[in-house]
């Protein structure tokens, strides 16, 4: 046991078991003749410190995934953990113990986002497992700190890996829906971002699901939590249930008869901490011994080694007291600094997408003396925000924006309501669209910002969307939008008028007659406080648009049922249908020559290969590219890789045992490596891209994951190459 540990396990011992109890509840009170201090634990960081005033408020995270930029994440994640910590310092020092002002953040959300009708999926990094497991471990190790004393003894903050496990709605269903996945789909594509957590991120925190996953309660689930969490990859942190979850064992799951056996489910099966009020009854249960003292005190004590590792309590070794005492001093000024929301204007520009542009883009400054700013979502503060937000101390929304970086008369109407039928409540419905027609008439050129925010498309409760709690009903915009577009496009059209899209949203949208219709389409998710700015500087061609989509974009109504959770025809690795636009999808102000070739590193793992060993590259691909037009600009390069299909391996290409069913539903392509590049005009480089051997694994029908031997393609923007790995 370490030092950390033993120091953990003799405060406990000190406590009563009244004392123990009090601890494992999210609001946990003091203990103040052993020197503990009341903590509340629930705190969040999904993109900036939230709902505890002033902070820089950075794109919401499916944002952050399009920029598909590890690198900044980590540094977007170091300065949540820096804002936190300035604010956690002051606060504690005003005696502010609140809600929402501790050091334990419940970010990242690394769920998958599978069912692009799902509300909360764009608190997530997109639908990608290796894609989220990249950028999940990258914010993880920012928030808590890399440079850990020793083995992550010491950390500026926790982070949380949610929701475990196979969590992506319907969210009106979650407190009583059964997930239902495959032990193939379970290895393939639901667990690996969190074993990525827990393995490379050493994610302090896990958090568990509402929902049932294959008929055990996510938070009371002994495959999850004791078997796969602790047993098969290890996890020494806490694990913390969803808020309330734990009343649903009773209440909605039907799996236990009381509060006492809901609490006493959840703790046996090693959750350690209950948000929710489950565990005010844990000493019933343990008077009626469904529980031991034993497992309360070890679930404490792991608790306690939390707030050892973050310094809110003593411990014994004076080397982490330093390091601790060091973030302690971090300041209240750090806080919503010019540097900061500098960070959160380039990360806003890296994650703006460019779905078309028929030449009209980059805007030219004095080239239209007049520009029209229309739609609902053009001055609209919430699709800045998304969800899990803090308060930004300037907003720069998309038409402050484009008025702050042009000379030319800008006009403006929102045109229509976000999702109603008019504003004025004597008005007729549509009360807005003459007005957007003489903006267009009157205008050289319109920017058209459309979309969603969160009281559309977010979590059960959201007040904007409570008859579909959260999710979307369709891939279209609201009717209201519809009509405003239509409006728009028409007017435009009759008087030779150019419409430039902005749209803000979280998710995959069905924007089928804006593709046909406008002249450009830039999508610019939940932007941030600065993504105002992020837009101008695109639009006006200060900075090349460069991200790339970490969905794909289908047209309504082509997905499976949504309660389905097999990933048969989901996700660009298994949708065998025509798309909308393509996962990786992201256009530029100038073009790119790449090349690609690829070699083996000599590294082939063993039967059986540990996690740690299938992270070793197996392959190397080296790709030259070129930026062959006149803009500076980054470039993300992505490569896929196609496994061996069932069909190669049933010729003798492989030598593995007949033992093995190999499925035929093999991903049509999975992501193996990306790499974001700046290139000035004209300028060459040479990238070199690992891939693990984790990458080229197979999974089987029971789940197993096995490293088979054959043929390899690999796809590098327009380059296809291929190798047999030996």
């Amino acid at each position: 046991m370490s030092k950390l540990y033993e120091d953990a396990e003799a405060l406990v011992s000190k406590m009563t078991i009244e004392e123990v109890a009090k601890q494992l509840k999210y609001d946990a009170e003091a203990v103040d003749r052993l020197g503990i201090p009341a903590y509340n634990w629930w705190n969040e960081a999904l993109h900036g410190v939230a709902r505890a005033g002033t902070a820089t408020v950075f794109p919401q995270a499916i944002g952050l995934a399009a920029m598909f930029d590890d690198e900044l994440l980590f540094k977007i994640a170091e300065v949540i953990a820096d804002e936190g910590r300035a604010k956690y310092n002051a606060q504690a020092a005003e005696g502010d113990r609140d809600i929402y002002k501790g050091l334990t953040f419940w970010s990242p959300n690394i769920n998958i986002f599978r069912d692009a009708r799902w509300g909360r999926g764009h608190e997530t990094y997109g639908e990608d497992p290796y894609l989220t497991s990249r950028l999940g471990v990258a914010f993880i190790k920012g928030l808590q700190g890399i440079d850990n004393y020793p083995e992550c003894d010491t950390i500026k903050a926790a982070a949380c890996a949610k929701h475990y496990a196979v969590h992506s709605g319907p969210e009106g269903e979650r407190h009583h829906f059964d997930a239902k996945a495959t032990a193939k789909d379970m290895e393939e594509t639901y667990l690996p971002a969190f074993e990525a957590a827990v393995k490379e991120g050493k994610v302090e925190a896990v958090m568990g699901a509402y929902n049932r996953t294959n008929g055990e309660p996510c938070c009371g689930s002994k495959t999850l939590i004791k078997d796969i969490l602790r047993g098969k990859w290890g996890f020494k942190g806490h694990f913390v249930s969803d808020c309330w979850a734990i009343r649903d064992f009773h209440e909605n799951h039907k799996i236990t008869n009381s509060p006492a056996e809901s609490a006493a489910l959840a703790l046996n099966n090693g959750c350690d901490l209950n948000c929710g009020n489950t565990y005010l009854c844990i000493l019933a249960a343990l008077k009626d011994k469904l529980i031991t003292e034993e497992d309360m005190r070890k679930a404490c004590t792991r608790l306690m080694a939390t707030r050892m590792k973050l310094g809110i309590l003593p411990r014994t070794d004076e080397e982490a007291l330093k390091k601790t005492g060091e973030y302690d001093k971090i300041p209240y000024s750090n806080c919503d600094t010019p540097l900061n929301n500098a960070l959160s204007c380039k990360a806003s520009e890296e994650s703006i997408v460019l779905l078309k542009n028929n030449g009209v883009l980059p805007l030219k400054e004095g080239e239209y003396k007049t520009i029209g700013v229309v739609g609902p979502t053009a001055d609209l503060r919430s699709v800045l925000e998304g969800n899990y937000f803090g308060t930004a101390s300037e907003y720069v929304t998309n038409l402050t924006g484009i008025r702050r970086a042009t000379s030319s008369r800008v006009l403006y109407s929102d045109g229509a309501h976000l999702y109603k039928d008019g504003f004025s409540n004597l008005a007729k419905p549509d009360d807005r669209l003459a007005e957007a027609r003489i903006v267009v008439k009157n205008s050289d050129i319109t920017i058209l910002c459309v979309g969603l925010d969160a009281t559309i498309e977010g979590e059960e409760g959201d007040t904007g969307n409570m008859f579909a709690s959260g999710d979307k009903v369709s891939l279209k915009l609201p009717a209201s939008q519809q009509r405003l577009i239509d409006s728009v496009i028409k007017t435009a059209k009759e008087n030779d008028k150019k419409v430039i899209v902005v749209l803000n949203a979280g998710s995959a949208i069905d924007i089928s007659d804006l593709n046909e219709s406008a002249d450009a389409i830039l999508d610019c998710w939940y932007s941030g406080g600065q993504g105002g700015t992020a837009l101008a500087n695109v639009l006006f061609g200060k900075v090349s648009p460069s991200g790339k989509l970490p969905v794909t974009f289908y047209k309504d109504g082509e997905q499976p049922e949504f309660t389905d959770y097999s990933m048969k025809n989901r996700t660009y690795r298994y949708f065998k249908g025509e798309t909308l636009y393509p996962f990786g999808y992201g256009l530029s102000y100038t073009t790119f020559d790449t090349s690609a070739s690829v070699k083996t590193t000599g590294f082939v793992p063993a039967e059986g290969a540990s996690y740690d060993e299938l992270q070793k590259a197996a392959v190397e691909i080296e790709v030259n590219i070129t930026n062959t037009g006149s803009f500076d600009s980054d470039e993300v390069v992505l490569a896929f890789v196609d496994k061996c299909p069932a069909e190669k391996l049933a010729n003798g290409l492989n030598d593995v045992g007949t033992d093995l069913l190999v499925p035929d539903d093999q991903p049509i392509k999975s992501l193996c490596a990306f790499k974001r590049v700046s290139l000035k005009a004209g300028e060459t480089k040479t990238v070199k891209l690992p891939v693990s051997a984790h990458s080229l694994t197979t999974v089987l029908e029971n789940g197993e994951r096995v490293f088979l031997r054959g043929e390899y393609r690999f796809e590098v923007s327009d380059t296809e190459t291929a190798i047999n790995v030996l």
